[in-house]
């Protein structure tokens, strides 16, 4: 079965949406850290973590919108077709990803800068997060 043409701009259109949200809550945290006077090797790795999901989702954000762009009808000259759209949508999907990978990765360490015991939460939020994410988008 091929998905449509409407199906792919819905999809894309709520991708932007999602995406750059999460890209502005990653950059709120990278201007907090950054104006932290904090320089241990846990603050640095969760600024590497919160700079490289930015940047992910901030790619996904203009990847899609390229396919928003793309889709919509009288958006283009030619007939459109969803290989048109090939390599926007491995970009934005591989992005899309490792920002969520980074994300939860930031979300795990961000216990460890105040204690064990809310380190050892955060992680174990951050593990179930990831995996319930995995777990509905395979469905």
């Amino acid at each position: 079965m091929e998905i449509t043409l409407e199906y792919w701009n819905t999809l894309a259109n709520q991708t932007i949406l999602i995406s750059s949200l999460l890209s502005g809550f990653s950059i709120a945290v990278v201007a907090n850290l950054l104006v932290s006077d904090k320089k241990d090797k846990l603050t640095n790795m969760i600024l590497i973590s919160a700079t490289l999901s930015a940047g992910c989702f901030l790619v996904t954000v203009f990847a899609t919108i390229q396919i928003s762009m793309i889709t919509t009808p009288g958006g283009s000259l030619k007939e459109v077709v969803a290989s048109d759209f090939f390599i926007p949508r491995l970009i934005g999907m591989s992005t899309f990803m490792i920002g969520l990978f980074s994300l939860t990765i930031m979300i795990s360490l961000s216990g460890w800068t105040k204690s064990k015991k809310i380190g050892i939460f955060t992680t174990v939020v951050g593990v179930l997060t990831l995996l319930l994410i995995f777990v509905t988008m395979n469905d």
